[in-house]
């Protein structure tokens, strides 16, 4: 019994040996993962330095270069609105105004602390000559008059901007609010721009990278959905002094020539900055490039027959050529065929 058990163990045995040997002779070679054989073939290219230039893109709209945004001094309660979005305005033209009641009355009450000053003061003065009154009260008097007099002047002074104007003539663009509504003061109830055909701009946000890179005047090509296929050309006219808090964004504005066609407020552009050179990089097949993240990645050089893994920085891609702003040297050969199978330390055979 021992026997025939010890017969039919070395069968299965013998069995499981012939069928891997078999399975691994039917196993073609190239279908074996790159790493297990012993020299990966690969291609290397010289890499060399290159003064180039990245093209600035961004998006922007359409702006007017004259718009202005109209609100009230003090805050209250909207009376009347006496226009509506799209209508031409001359300039000095009532547009709106708050209800009265309680600007009115501050008015009143500073009339009123005025006339009581006057009196106090006219008191003061006659106790004074009487030698009843100090000096000290008599001028305390007057400082009183003097405050009462300030505080009627802004009274009449906030009554005069309770209502609003319009500072140019023009168009309305928008109109925020309506009557009945609170309004606080400062915040926007109309917005319009000058009646002139040619003050359109294209507002656009730039990242630092490229605002750094832009001064007044450098050329631009707008783009616009409304008339695809005809290019606008344009020049920076303004470069603001900080960032957008909300965007993080610098509002670059783009003056351009309509060419006689109909633009309005809002409308969306593209805009492309061609011919700014910003710094020598190291030009390399985008072949080379593994494990690419955002602006990092790495390629694989030569070290003898062995491959390195360098970690390197990317700039912008060009075409079929990646530009790095670090990582690489003018002159160093990178892998670029083969590099896919690579892992570090792996074994190469560079083929011509």
């Amino acid at each position: 019994m021992k026997t025939i058990l010890k017969i039919t163990l070395t069968m299965a045995m013998a069995a499981v040996t012939l069928l891997v040997a078999c399975s691994r002779k039917d196993t073609p070679a190239e279908a074996l993962p790159p790493s297990t054989l012993e020299e990966i073939p690969v291609r290397v290219t010289t890499v060399g330095q290159s003064a180039s230039s990245e093209a600035i893109t961004a998006t922007g709209t359409v702006e007017s270069d004259s718009e202005a945004r109209l609100s009230f001094k003090t805050g209250g309660v909207i009376d009347r609105i006496f226009v509506s979005e799209g209508t031409m305005v001359q300039k000095g033209q009532l547009l709106a105004r708050l209800k009265l009641t309680e600007i009115q009355a501050q008015v009143t009450q500073a009339q009123e602390a005025v006339s009581k000053a006057e009196r106090d003061l006219q008191r003061a003065q006659n106790l004074y000559r009487d030698s009843v009154a100090t000096l000290e009260q008599v001028q305390n008097a007057t400082t009183a008059l003097n405050v009462a007099k300030q505080n009627l002047e802004i009274a009449r002074f906030n009554l005069s901007y309770s209502e609003i104007r319009a500072p140019i003539s023009g168009r309305i663009l928008m109109k925020f609010m309506n009557e009945g509504e609170l309004a606080g003061p400062g915040n926007p109830v109309f917005m319009m721009h000058a009646a002139s055909a040619r003050d359109w701009i294209v507002k656009a946000g730039l990242t630092d990278k490229d605002f750094v890179r832009l001064k007044v005047g450098d050329p631009a090509t707008l783009l616009f959905d409304a008339y695809p296929k005809q290019p606008f050309q344009a020049r920076v006219s303004e470069l603001p002094q900080s960032a957008d808090p909300a965007s993080g964004l610098y509002p670059v504005e783009f003056k351009f020539d309509t060419q006689g066609k109909k633009f309005t407020y809002g409308m969306f552009a593209n805009v492309k900055i061609d011919g700014l050179k910003n710094g020598n990089y190291i030009a390399v097949p985008v072949d080379a490039i593994v494990e690419g993240n955002g602006q990092n990645a790495f390629v694989f050089v030569p070290d003898g027959n062995k491959a390195q893994k360098v970690p390197v920085r990317i700039a912008f891609i060009r075409n079929d050529q990646v530009m790095l702003s670090s990582g690489l040297q003018p002159g160093a050969q990178v892998i670029t065929a083969g590099s896919a199978y690579l892992t570090e330390a792996a074994l190469i055979k560079v083929m011509d």
